[in-house]
């Protein structure tokens, strides 16, 4: 009966998904961590979960025209030979996926971490956004864009874990104008193709169980609708607070 536990499993994140609108990696890899599953195992898996779960996301948000193409752009032109890169270093520099273990949990609490902080400070970098004009010139805002995006694609890679959270709270720092529609627009359409790469990597890797995957998907398409009609209704704030404390625990188990 463990496939009923994973559609389970997949339905909860989905819904939480769709309340709080976090991605999904900062939920499912500790749950799958909890039922047992390998580290390499639930990153891999859950990246190819991301990427298929959020593709939905990414359609609706480029007919309304909510998505900054051009942002996206540089933060791929970061992010994605740093996944590519970071796989290949795995492969090569490590026998056995047990090997770099170590490292990819490090990695988690790290971006857990991270996660859980930059949910806290978010009504922050909204009043930023709303007060603040942007005092970089358009080249230093491609340039940190383009390093910012180095450093998602290598830690979302090791963690499957930030490239929601974070990428909306590094769009937000250097783009303070941009409207906030077009902030969850172009997370998206960057979080996409950084997870379907990694996970692809992953895959490559031997880091991925299908049919957990297929188990998950069942869950998880159909609970973020629901879970997006009833966020409607939820306050905002307090559904955050609950998420980051959760998060940040996680955090501070992995790293130490």
């Amino acid at each position: 009966m463990d496939f009923l536990t994973y559609i389970a499993a997949g339905a909860g994140v989905g819904f939480a998904v769709g309340l709080t609108g976090i991605g999904g990696g900062s939920l499912m890899t500790p749950l799958l961590l909890m039922f047992g599953f390998p580290m390499h195992i639930a990153i891999g898996t859950d990246l190819m979960f991301a990427a298929i779960t959020k593709s939905t996301g990414v359609m609706v948000h480029h007919r309304q025209r909510s998505i900054d193409w051009s942002l996206v752009k540089i933060l791929c032109a970061g992010s994605l030979p740093a996944a590519a890169l970071t796989i290949l270093l795995l492969k090569f520099f490590f026998d056995k996926s047990a090997d770099y273990s170590p490292i990819l949990t490090l990695c988690l609490g790290i971006m857990l971490t991270l996660t859980a902080i930059s949910l806290l400070v978010k009504p922050l970098l909204k009043q930023r956004q709303l007060k603040a004009e942007s005092r970089l010139t358009k080249k230093q805002q491609q340039l940190l864009t383009f390093i910012a995006g180095i450093f998602l694609g290598f830690l979302v890679t090791l963690s499957s874990v930030g490239a929601g959270a974070l990428g909306t709270a590094v769009i937000v720092l250097l783009y303070p104008l941009l409207k906030p529609v077009k902030v969850v627009g172009s997370e998206i359409a960057h979080a996409i193709p950084l997870a379907l790469l990694a996970g692809l990597g992953h895959i490559w890797l031997g880091n991925v169980d299908f049919t957990l995957l297929g188990f998950l998907l069942i869950g998880s398409i159909p609970a973020i609708s629901l879970g997006a009609k009833l966020g409607n209704k939820l306050p905002d704030t307090l559904m955050r607070t609950v998420l980051a404390l959760i998060l940040f625990t996680l955090g501070i188990k992995y790293l130490f």
